[in-house]
């Protein structure tokens, strides 16, 4: 594993620069908003301006379900099947779950805030637009997703796992990454520079596409040098 602390000025959109671009963050502006009455979710449920406050949705299946305009707020989504749903033009703030099946989903202009997850699975999901600030997820699954416009922020990720992912105009803005594997990843204006820490469990070759900080550099040094069989002496 390779470890590097921190390295960047912390600043949002620092991957804008010479041949770079930065990532663009969603501008959400939520109508009025109609309190959800509850019942449940639905297998390919249609929710539309509502916002979820304090729902218990522990194993329940919303596969395929569409939220747009919706606020959800607090709730709790231990287990919850959201596999191919749509989260659209909405903010999930204060979520918390473990096992949380988000599989091929699609994220489109979406602020995810403080949350509290374990297990989540979003391989094969689409997220654009996106920007997950706070709070803390452990073991977050986005093998073979696709990222376009993405922002991690003040967020602490313990063992993300982006293989096979596809990654572009991505930023990681004074947070903690912990056993981070970009194994078969693509990265594309990937910019790394402001992460609180930075410890690689794997893909560290995977970087091309990527802006690092001198520090980081100099940290990624020796594995670096492994990968391009280069020996080190003296």
């Amino acid at each position: 594993m390779v470890r590097t602390g921190a390295g960047g000025t912390g600043r949002a959109g620092s991957a804008a620069g010479p041949g770079r671009k930065g990532a663009r963050r969603p501008e959400l502006r939520l109508p009025p908003l109609e309190l959800y009455g509850g019942g449940g979710l639905e297998p390919d449920g249609d929710y539309d301006g509502l916002e979820f406050r304090e729902e218990d949705f522990v194993g329940q299946d919303g596969g395929g379900a569409r939220f747009m305009d919706c606020a959800l707020r607090g709730c709790a989504l231990d287990e919850t099947r959201l596999h191919h749903a749509r989260i659209l033009d909405s903010v999930l703030t204060g979520i918390r779950g473990v096992g949380t099946d988000l599989a091929e989903s699609t994220l489109r202009d979406v602020e995810l805030v403080d949350a509290r997850l374990g297990g989540v699975q979003l391989h094969g999901a689409v997220l654009e637009r996106v920007v997950i600030r706070g709070g803390k997820i452990d073991y977050l699954n986005l093998r073979k997703a696709r990222l376009k416009d993405v922002v991690f922020e003040g967020c602490v990720l313990v063992e993300p796992d982006f293989g096979g992912a596809r990654l572009e105009r991505v930023e990681f803005v004074d947070c903690a990454l912990k056993g981070v594997d970009f194994g078969a990843a693509t990265l594309t204006d990937v910019d790394l520079r402001g992460a609180a820490s930075l410890e690689i469990a794997r893909g560290v070759d995977r970087l091309r596409g990527a802006v690092i900080s001198t520090g980081q550099l100099l940290d990624l040094a020796p594995v670096l040098a492994v990968e391009m069989g280069i020996r080190v002496e003296g």
